[in-house]
């Protein structure tokens, strides 16, 4: 499948800037042979033109020809085949039963989503009828739902090139919200991103969609924050590391219209092992911890960079046997070289702190020139972990640091003093969780996702799913990036006061031709 490097602005292909770079096989360290071009402020800004251009047309389109969309968006992406595959392996190094199922659950975003409009519900309508003969004063007829915001751009991630890049789920949930999409595509996987953009592009015209309704860009930060910056530009999908994040984010608040930017941006993702667990299962728990670290080379948003327990001949054989577990697993190839110069650091930063201790001693050395890196276990107490806060930060690949706490307030304090978190996980017996409730609340405080007897890696795309947290997890933490609630990132609410029907949205339409499920003077109904 031929690659041309160029920028899908609308309906058309195009390469105005003298700017090009390649991508690299992490694999091997070699370049690959596709020349991208780097779009010019004039690309981006006529992207976000077209985008505006189209709003109007798209928003107001029936519920069914949105599903027609994204039905087909899925059906495009398919259609491209092992050759979709194939080039996403070269530029991650990701291996293909991992890249099959991450394209499966990209596809079956569009079909959830799919599902959603065609229920229709999600609008959140609400109608209080006219009392007109209310004392002291009449009520008017007022009635509610969300409506899209406009224009938003999305910044494709790193680690999953599907899923969280072109066609992931900042991008899925804007187009169901009635937004057009300008995707500033991940310059560490070019080509996948162009492929995927051509199948949403050809998704377009089959479907008549405006044209603008989708464009992607090429680029590295400043074509990003020009994107942002543009006047007509709504909203911002991001994930991607903290620096990168709030570097969005002070741009849109800086604009003359600040707008909202929904960045994830990372997590350490704390396990606290409690007594009774340790106790009765720690081995197993250990098994699945390494295994967690491990998972896509520690390159998930949500591998565990923390584990807290209570210092006892239990902990120290647990450290023992996920010590172990973790120098014996083979050397992992990172998605770029830049990540991988990020992760050597960050564990040689942990390395250089007093009071902190490698557990994990390597069987086989990494090779640097294939992107490649060891897991690492380190461990330290509760005293060093609250007093320096470079050890409650983010090293992001395969590396922990176990935290050994003297006493159950020690523990409590631990807790306390992280920050914002995607995830927290708690393994316990019936004992503990009666013992530890402090403990519990206390996370409820600091988490999107709270688990039990699990392990945080794996995100379940479902309409109960919670994927964000408090800051600097997120930057806003009463939104998801995974699941159906994350339409409402990209939603407002209008209300309709004395409206004549006829100018009605339908969803607010008297006679509720759509069937959904509403709230009419206070009682749900449909």
């Amino acid at each position: 499948m031929e690659l041309h490097g160029l920028n899908i602005i609308g309906n058309s292909a195009t390469a105005q800037g003298t700017e090009t770079f390649t991508a690299t096989n992490p694999a091997t360290g070699t370049a690959l042979n596709t020349v991208y071009h780097i779009a010019t402020d004039a690309e981006v800004n006529r992207a976000v033109e077209l985008a505006a251009t189209a709003f109007p047309v798209y928003r107001s389109l029936p519920a069914e020809a949105r599903v027609a969309f994204l039905e087909r968006i899925g059906e495009e992406i398919v259609a491209l085949g092992d050759d979709l595959l194939t080039l996403a392996n070269s530029e991650t190094a990701l291996p293909l039963p991992r890249l099959t199922g991450e394209r499966a659950r990209t596809v079956g975003q569009f079909k959830m989503f799919a599902s959603l409009l065609r229920e229709g519900s999600w609008v959140q309508a609400r109608i209080d009828h006219a009392l007109p003969d209310r004392q002291p004063l009449p009520r008017p007829d007022l009635r509610r739902m969300l409506l899209p915001l406009g224009p938003v751009a999305v910044f494709g991630a790193s680690n999953f090139p599907f899923a969280f890049s072109v066609a992931g789920g900042d991008t899925v949930s804007a187009l169901a919200a009635g937004c057009p999409v300008i995707v500033k595509a991940h310059p560490a996987h070019p080509g996948t991103s162009e492929l995927v953009a051509r199948a949403i592009e050809r998704a377009a015209l089959v479907t008549g969609m405006p044209e603008g309704v989708f464009s992607m860009v090429h680029g590295m930060k400043e074509t990003g924050l020009t994107l942002v910056r543009h006047p007509k530009l709504e909203a911002v999908g991001f994930t991607g590391s903290l620096a990168a994040g709030r570097a969005i984010f002070d741009a849109a608040a800086a604009r003359p219209k600040p707008i909202p930017v929904y960045a994830e941006m990372g997590s350490v993702n704390p396990v606290f092992v409690l007594p009774g667990a340790l106790a009765e299962r720690g081995e197993k728990i250990a098994e699945g911890l390494a295994s967690s670290v491990t998972l896509g080379v520690g390159q998930f948003c949500t591998n565990p960079g923390v584990v807290v327990g209570l210092q006892s001949d239990h902990l120290t054989a647990f450290l023992l046997n996920a010590a172990e577990r973790l120098s014996a697993a083979p050397p992992g190839t990172m998605l770029y070289p830049n990540i991988q110069k990020a992760f050597t650091e960050g564990a040689a930063r942990l390395r250089g702190i007093p009071g902190v201790w490698t557990k994990s001693e390597p069987q086989t050395a990494a090779d640097a020139t294939k992107t490649q890196v060891n897991a690492m276990l380190f461990s330290t107490d509760a005293t060093h972990f609250i007093s320096q806060h470079t050890l409650r930060e983010e090293v992001f690949g395969p590396a922990s640091l176990l935290v050994a706490c003297g006493t159950p307030e020690e523990l409590e304090s631990v807790a306390d003093s992280l920050e914002g978190q995607l995830t927290a996980t708690v393994h316990a017996n019936a004992d503990d969780l009666k013992r530890y409730r402090g403990l519990i609340s206390i996370l409820e405080t600091k988490v999107g996702r709270l688990l039990f007897n699990g392990f945080p890696t794996g995100v379940e795309p479902s309409s109960a799913m919670q994927h964000g947290g408090p800051y600097p997890a997120t930057t806003d933490s009463r939104s998801t990036s995974v699941g159906t609630a994350a339409i409402q990132r990209f939603v407002r609410p209008l209300c309709y006061q004395d409206c004549p029907e006829e100018l009605l949205p339908a969803e607010l339409q008297e006679s509720n031709p759509r069937n959904i499920w509403r709230i009419v003077d206070t009682e749900w109904t449909r």
